[in-house]
Order: structure tokens, then sequence, then C-alpha cells
């Protein structure tokens, strides 16, 4: 995620895209079906929420539709729970309506116990969507605070042997040293940390970390294995495989946007090259590759066997187009091939998966995969796919003002 500075309305988004887009006209999820689908989404989540007040359980965020259509709700330990505060954040800036900013609140102070969760590596996932998001627009210093004691957690995960941070904790039979290849979006929280704090520490972390996944998680195609195990004693590779992908040798196409969207983000904290040639070799895998379909909306898995019925990851789409937004500022060779690529997705989502009005729960896309061999949240609103979308129409909006600024 990003914690991008310029925020305008809806509308001059629309504005500014029609003025540079030479009549070029997006299908974009409007402001208002924005802000009714969420406050649906709220209410249909306080309404859950008192089903399960009975059983002890606690949930802090909707994540995404059961089977039966009922909404799936999770506890703050969940890796997800930052989502949904995360996109009324976004949303409040979008549409101006200070009330999704209140709803933010509400949703946003329930994760604060996971400042101390060091058994996840998902904090950037959790805390940077919720409180970075927060703290970006209300400068409040107690989701300062909150965030800086997240990241340090965070750092007790890293290994200076490996030079990662550890993923998992689970299947330890399977896995020693677990690194997948979505832990790059939880580096973002260690470069807030350190220009917050000044403290190297975390900027030395967050690279490291970069630099081993570079080393080891890319094929000669620059597709990414999604895990990779290591040798606690060694820090040797031990294996390379799949968790939620189709094959070992597959490229699943969320973990392809992830490290799109992760290489891009360390390359703007950074300035370190390789980070930038990488960003641009994954763009270039993922947008020339030959089973991307027209709309490029992709198939769960770049190399999914062609079914009648193999599902679309919306998800993977909208971490791809905000990522690309970003991307598109730092090479302007490929400048207009990433931002119409960008549009093109956006266009996608807005006309053909994004929800009616009051379906749904209240999520604003369907379609999503989670995890197709488990089973899990197949073609289905997920909260994460709401989030980067949002991010993405924040980041189309500040590319078409600089646009305009540079002509």
């Amino acid at each position: 995620m990003s914690l991008t500075k310029l925020v305008l309305p809806l509308a001059i988004l629309f504005f500014l895209i029609a003025a540079c887009q030479s009549g070029s006209k997006l299908e974009l999820i409007s402001d208002n079906q924005i802000k009714n689908q969420l406050k649906l989404l709220a209410a249909n989540f306080n309404e859950t929420k008192a089903l399960t007040r009975d059983t002890g359980k606690e949930v802090v965020s909707v994540r995404s539709l059961n089977s039966d259509g009922s909404l799936k709700v999770v506890p703050s330990k969940d890796w997800c729970s930052g989502f949904y505060a995360g996109s009324l954040w976004l949303a409040s800036d979008l549409t101006g309506d200070a009330s999704l900013q209140q709803l933010a609140r509400e949703f946003t102070l329930p994760l604060e116990k996971e400042k101390f969760n060091g058994a996840t590596h998902d904090m950037g996932f959790k805390m940077m969507c919720s409180f970075g998001q927060g703290y970006r627009i209300t400068k409040d210093s107690v989701y300062r605070d909150i965030l800086i004691q997240s990241a340090k957690t965070l750092t007790t995960r890293f290994n200076e042997k490996i030079g990662a941070i550890r993923s998992w904790d689970h299947n330890q039979d399977k896995w020693q040293f677990p690194v997948i290849i979505d832990n790059m979006m939880n580096l973002e929280l260690l470069f807030w940390a350190s220009k917050q704090t000044g403290d190297q520490l975390y900027y030395n972390i967050a690279v490291r970390h970069a630099e081993t996944t570079l080393a080891n998680h890319y094929r000669a195609d620059n597709s990414s294995f999604h895990v990779v195990d290591y040798d606690t004693i060694t820090g040797d590779v031990i294996k390379k495989n799949t968790h939620q992908g189709f094959s070992d040798a597959s490229a699943w196409s969320r973990g392809q946007a992830w490290g799109l969207y992760g290489y891009s983000m360390c390359y703007r904290e950074t300035g370190i090259v390789s980070f930038l040639y990488q960003a641009e070799k994954i763009a270039d895998f993922i947008l020339n590759h030959p089973n991307l379909p027209a709309d490029k909306i992709p198939f769960w898995d770049f190399d999914a066997p062609a079914t009648p019925t193999r599902p679309r990851d919306v998800s993977a789409a909208a971490i791809t187009a905000s990522a690309l937004y970003e991307l598109a500022q730092f090479v302007p060779q490929k400048k207009e091939f990433y931002i119409r690529s960008a549009d093109q997705i956006l266009k996608s989502l807005g006309s053909d998966y994004s929800s009616k009005p009051g379906e749904n729960k209240g999520f604003l896309l369907g379609h999503s995969t989670g995890s197709f061999p488990h089973d899990s949240e197949i073609d289905v609103p997920i909260n994460y796919a709401d989030y980067y979308y949002l991010e993405a129409l924040i980041r189309k909006t500040n590319s078409a003002k600089l646009n305009q600024i540079n002509k």
C-alpha cells in the first residue's frame, strides 16, 4: 500500500481522465456507489457480529462471502483484517464523505493489539492499510505510535543468516523457514518506520529481504515462485514450491502482482535500480503473457488448465493496476504503456466485475480467487480487491494531475 499524499474527489478524477485520455472514457464505479456499498457492508457486518456475541468469538472486519452467500467476518489476527478499514479511509478521500472517515476509525481501532503479534509477517497488510492510511489522513500521533510498535514487532521475524523475514509459522513439518512472495508487501511498514524514527535498522532489514527475494524467488522468465524455503543453519535455499498456485513451476497470478507492487514500492523508497528493473520485468511478464485475457483480468494462475470453469482473480488485477500507476512514474519510456494497461484494467473492473447496487453484501468488486487449491474463496468478493481498486483510483488521479502539470 502507498501512503499517497494527494487526495482529490472522484468528480475531479473523471475530469482529469477526460482531459488526459483524448476522450477515452473509463468505466469506473461512481462515488455514490462506493459510499453506498461500503456503508451497506458496515451494516451487514454489524448484523453478523451481533449473531456472534454469544459465541465468544472476536470479529472485527469483513473479509469475503461464504459459500452460502453469508458474510465472512474475521478476527484481528486474520491477515485480511485491515483491508476494509483501509478501504473506508481511501473512500473517504475519494468521495469527501466524512461519515466514511468515522467508520474507518471504528474499524481501525480494534486492530491495535496486533502491534504486538509477532506470530505473523502480515503487519503491513493489517496495520499500514488501516492505521497507516489513518495516519496519512489525520496525522493522529496515536496511530503513529501503533505503527512504529508494529514495525518493531515485524523485525523480530528477520533472520540475519538468511537475510529475510520469516513468513509462516505453520506447516513446520513441511518448511524450515518459508518466505512467500506476498511478504514483499509488508516491507513498506519498515521503510515508513525508518523515516519516522531515523532508525536505519528498519530500512536495512527491508532492503535485505527484497534483495534475498530477488535472488531466489524469480525464474529466468521473471515469473515468481510462491514459497522459498531456507535452511536456518546455513541460510541456503532448500526448495521452491507453491501453496496457492497451480503447481510449483506455475505463475500464481496474485503472486506476480505482489511482486510487481513490492518492487515498484521498494524502488520508490530506496532508489535502488535493480528493484526498478525487476518491477519492469515483472510488468512485462504479466502484460505480455499469452494467457492474459484481452480484458487484462487474469485467471487465478497464468498456467492453470484452460477449462470452461477456470476462475479469474480480480484481486490480482486490482493490485496490478495500482502498481502500474506507480511504476509508470519511474519509467518515462514505458509510462504511456503502463498507464494505458492500468486504465484498461480499471475499465474492465468497473464495467464487468463490479457489484450492482446492493449486491454482494456491499463489496465493490466480485470474482476474486483466494486459494483455488484449497477450495477457498473462489469467484467471490474479497476485501483486498476492493482496497487496491480504490488505491488504484487515487493513483490514477495523481498520475493524471502530474500529466497536466508537465504539459
